[in-house]
């Protein structure tokens, strides 16, 4: 393996050991602070319920509420034994006003520095429903004051050229880091996140996948990508070296969406990722599907599709679930 396949396993591969789970060498030298990932939402780009979408997964969420899906985020906390939490969010989705205060209770979000409502943003790639929630930190809803967004080169060129999101940066609303693929990001004590780059339609940007490390456990996070068979990293091989896997499961199986061709918005379906990671979820990865469609049956816990996910090994990552880094 070369280029940056080989490069993202070695970042893994002093602390890794398969077929043992990854935190396990470095648990004894925990800093004092803890880290939690939180899944901020687990559906595609579009939401649920998905517009212009008249199925009975989307209509009962019109009548019912508590049955609508926010769009994928992950967000990371720090929080050290003494002083405030330390916010940061995976992606700016659509759903951004309701993910970040799910981060936060009232006294927190009170506490927070003015107009700063987490503590950075990292960018996945342009796609719509991971960067157009950066909308709501500008003059006409919070007015943010330099909110870090971490983005590779090309997604801050695309953000710099465009009207909206350009006018963003010259309010001073958000301030652009500079994200190169390979490179890790020591976000606060214990909390580090490597952009990893994909194969994923890159239209207006590069498109990354995340690997988070915190004291003690690591977490890879890829809501996006067109097929493993694209990529130049071994998903089997780098998931084999990570605690917990967030993955691409944005389609169960081949036929899901008819009348269109899965060629227009290519993703590997759930079946065919759990025949590639089964070796690696028996070996101990807990390996958990987020950025689902609408369509995607599994997407509904008592589904019969759910619960042979389940007799596999594998599951949904469900919106709130909390996991200890």
């Amino acid at each position: 393996m070369t280029g940056r396949g080989a490069a993202a396993i070695a970042l893994l591969a002093p602390a890794a050991c398969l077929g043992c789970p990854a935190g396990a060498a470095r648990a004894a030298a925990a800093p004092a602070v803890s880290v939690h990932a939180v899944v901020l939402g687990n559906v595609q780009d579009g939401g649920l319920p998905h517009l212009g979408c008249a199925r009975e997964c989307c209509e009962r969420a019109r009548r019912d509420p508590a049955a609508s899906k926010r769009v994928a985020s992950l967000g990371l906390i720090a929080r050290p034994r003494e002083g405030s939490p330390r916010l940061f969010l995976l992606d700016a989705t659509p759903d951004i006003r309701s993910q970040i205060d799910s981060l936060t209770d009232p006294p927190q979000r009170a506490a927070r520095p003015a107009g700063l409502p987490v503590d950075g943003i990292l960018l996945t790639h342009a796609h719509v429903g991971h960067y157009t929630g950066l909308m709501y930190l500008g003059k006409e809803s919070m007015a943010a004051r330099g909110v870090p967004v971490h983005a590779t080169a090309r997604m801050a060129a695309f953000l710099s050229a465009g009207g909206p999101w350009r006018r963003l940066l010259e309010g001073g609303h958000v301030a652009l880091r500079p994200m190169t693929a390979g490179e890790p990001i020591v976000l606060a004590p214990g909390l580090s996140v490597t952009p990893i780059r994909v194969a994923h339609r890159e239209e207006d940007s590069d498109a990354m996948g995340f690997l988070v490390a915190g004291p003690s456990r690591r977490l890879l996070y890829i809501p996006d990508i067109d097929a493993w068979e694209r990529w130049e990293t071994d998903i089997a091989t780098l998931a084999a070296t990570v605690d917990v896997a967030l993955l691409d499961g944005t389609f169960h199986g081949p036929e899901e969406v008819p009348g269109r061709s899965l060629a227009d918005v290519p993703h590997p379906t759930m079946l065919s990722t759990m025949d590639r990671l089964a070796a690696a979820a028996r070996a101990g990865c807990r390996i958990l599907f987020i950025h689902l469609n609408h369509t995607n049956p599994a997407l509904w816990p008592g589904s019969a599709e759910r619960r042979a996910l389940r007799e596999r090994g594998f599951d949904v990552a469900e919106d709130g679930l909390r996991l200890e880094l």
